[in-house]
């Protein structure tokens, strides 16, 4: 038996949908999701995020979910109703919902599940709707411990919020970006990308004590983001970035990062995905260490599930010669929010990092599309939906 919200009395809520057309996204309604499993959290969301990875289904690069299915894998919001099986949560409880879907009991160590994007995550939804279900959510759930932080030098308080937001994927994973290049305090990084995640890992490299960080961007605005946290931004289409790095570094970084993934552009703004690798390996001194979490999906030629996936290209050729005498470690793959969320989230409320910063617009679900428009063209860093 389930506990429920009984004030709830709306059955359907708005939500943002990609129905299989490239840059295109709908806000629509669609039916409130239920408990089904004893184990099940429905969650009110408060503040979703556009994410990068979004962008990819947008274009219709994405080979996931047969469309139509909801968008968002990024969020915040309250326990809104509880299965019998659920022990740590209660109604009206803030909550992080991390991008990845428990599993509960099965453990297989796969990401099998994200919401809004592949698997088991299309039947789920996405974190751009007014409500959404989550599987195992004593687990699947990461509880928040204050709403607020107040500046111990001003006494003012803080809204965590937007914060919280960037726990459930990109802080996390500019973090872990660092972990895949085997990063040590006092190290020079480079990160290849301005964009969220890549903003995250330069965020997140100088939380840790690197020595340098250098960003590789062409987004003006992005770049002085990166500045203004303690970045050293390079613009690639004004010099090339290897001999700008090597100029002023001349063994070459300790660590390197992609943080863009496999839509990633050369200096003519040209789909071309090793230019990052490449550039990785030119800069990245001997014994130094590789990050990826830039996403590459799969080469497909099925339409169906997304039109424009066969102007992807994954494969990439690159010399082992060099790779070996570099004597390189390289590390790849997505993050796990819920096991970072200890850490982080002493960060964030403590007032030590505030990742929030990068939220550049604030906008309700009715301008969900135009929003993803111009996420698109780069005229914005970070999209956060706002439902209260």
């Amino acid at each position: 038996m389930a506990l429920t919200n009984t004030s709830a009395i709306n059955t359907t809520m708005r939500a943002v949908v990609w129905q299989g057309n490239a840059y295109n996204v709908a806000v629509v309604d669609l039916p409130r999701p239920t408990i089904i499993n004893q184990t099940d959290v429905i969650v009110r969301m408060s503040r979703a995020a556009i994410c990068g990875s979004d962008l990819h289904i947008y274009r219709g690069t994405t080979d996931g979910m047969p469309a139509p299915f909801g968008l968002g894998h990024e969020g915040f919001g309250y326990v809104s109703d509880v299965g019998s099986g659920v022990g740590s949560l209660k109604i009206g409880d803030p909550v992080i919902v991390p991008f990845t879907v428990d599993e509960g009991h099965l453990h297989t160590g796969l990401t099998t599940g994200l919401y809004g994007a592949f698997g088991n995550g299309g039947n789920l939804g996405g974190t751009q709707a007014e409500y959404l279900r989550v599987p195992f959510g004593d687990n699947g759930l990461i509880p928040v411990p204050t709403l607020n932080y107040t500046d111990p030098n001003t006494n003012d308080s803080v809204s965590l919020l937007n914060d919280y937001v960037m726990l459930s994927d990109i802080f996390g994973t500019g973090w872990t970006s660092l972990d895949y290049a085997r990063f040590e305090a006092g190290d020079t990084v480079a990160v290849f990308g301005a964009g969220p995640v890549g903003l995250m890992t330069a965020y997140s490299a100088i939380l840790r004590g690197a020595s340098t960080v250098y960003s590789v961007d062409y987004i003006p605005e992005r770049l002085q983001l990166a500045k203004s946290i303690g970045a050293l931004p390079i613009n690639f289409r004004d010099v090339d970035p290897v001999e700008h790095i090597l100029a002023l570094e001349p063994n070459g970084v300790t660590r390197s990062i992609d943080a863009v993934g496999y839509e990633q552009v050369n200096r003519n703004l040209t789909v071309q995905s090793d230019v990052i690798i490449r550039n990785m390996l030119a800069v990245t001194s001997t014994g130094g260490g590789l990050g990826t979490v830039g996403v590459y999906t799969q080469e497909s030629n099925n339409t169906s599930t997304a039109p424009r996936a066969s102007t992807v290209n994954t494969h990439v050729d690159f010399s082992l010669a060099q790779f070996f005498y570099g004597e390189f470690s390289w590390g790849a793959g997505p993050s796990k929010p819920i096991e970072l969320a200890p850490e982080l989230l002493h960060l964030v409320t403590s007032g030590k990092a505030r990742p929030g910063f990068i939220v550049s617009d604030i906008i309700n679900i009715e301008e969900a599309p135009e929003a993803y428009a111009r996420f698109e063209r780069h005229d914005a860093t970070k999209f956060i939906i706002a439902f209260d």
